[in-house]
This record gives C-alpha cells, sequence and structure tokens, in this order.
C-alpha cells in the first residue's frame, strides 16, 4: 500500500486547507486510517482517526475545527482544515492500518501546513 499525501502550504492564521491521502497498490488491505501531525521539536501526534464505517475520532486540540473523511471510490481520506492557528503548523501525514495484519500500519510522505502571517 502506498500513500500520498498532499495539499499542504502556507495559511493565515483564520484560513482554511483541505489535506488529501490517496491510497494506491493494494488497496484491499487498508482499514482505519488517520492523520498524524509532527511539529518541529515535538513528537508525531494523533490528529484524527476515521474507519471504514465512517466513524470519526479527533484530539481535543481540534474538535471542531477539523473534519476527517475518506470516499472509498476513490480510496481517498481526507482533512477540512478551519480556523488554523499558528500552533496547527506541522508536517502532516497520513496512516492507514492493514486490514489482515495487526499492527502493521503504511504512512505517507507528509505535507508541510504553515500557519502564519
Amino acid at each position: 500500500v502506498q500513500l500520498q499525501a498532499s495539499g499542504g502550504g502556507l495559511v493565515q492564521p483564520g484560513g482554511s486547507l483541505r489535506l488529501s491521502c490517496a491510497a494506491s497498490g493494494s488497496i484491499f488491505r487498508v482499514n482505519d486510517m488517520a492523520w498524524y501531525r509532527q511539529a518541529p521539536g515535538n513528537q508525531r501526534e494523533l490528529v484524527a482517526t476515521i474507519t471504514t464505517g465512517g466513524s470519526t475520532n479527533y484530539a481535543d486540540y481540534v474538535k471542531g475545527r477539523f473534519t476527517i473523511s475518506r470516499d472509498s471510490g476513490k480510496n481517498t481520506v481526507y482533512l477540512q482544515m478551519n480556523v488554523l492557528k499558528p500552533e496547527d503548523t506541522a508536517v502532516y501525514y497520513c496512516n492507514a492500518e492493514d486490514l489482515f495484519v495487526p499492527r502493521k500500519v503504511y504512512w505517507g510522505q507528509g505535507t508541510l501546513v504553515t500557519v502564519s502571517s
């Protein structure tokens, strides 16, 4: 499974961005998906998750501002980010769990989001 993330960029505080993560290869192996982020000097942290059935969970620091969704027909997961804050600046990574192998995960290459005026 290969994951290709895109959509990052520079945005002003209060602005919006939508990230995309397209899965390819052995997509039948893709189970739950998630977005993580890593700011400079910080550990990678979970942002949001979505199951194959569409159930979602969010970290407290993005609840009410970010929305995760997936389009199974396009094998793509999205992260709509609204009311962005400077502390949202990070490299955002998408992640997918393997349906058949426990604890096996796939990672995309990351896309940089910079929130600055």
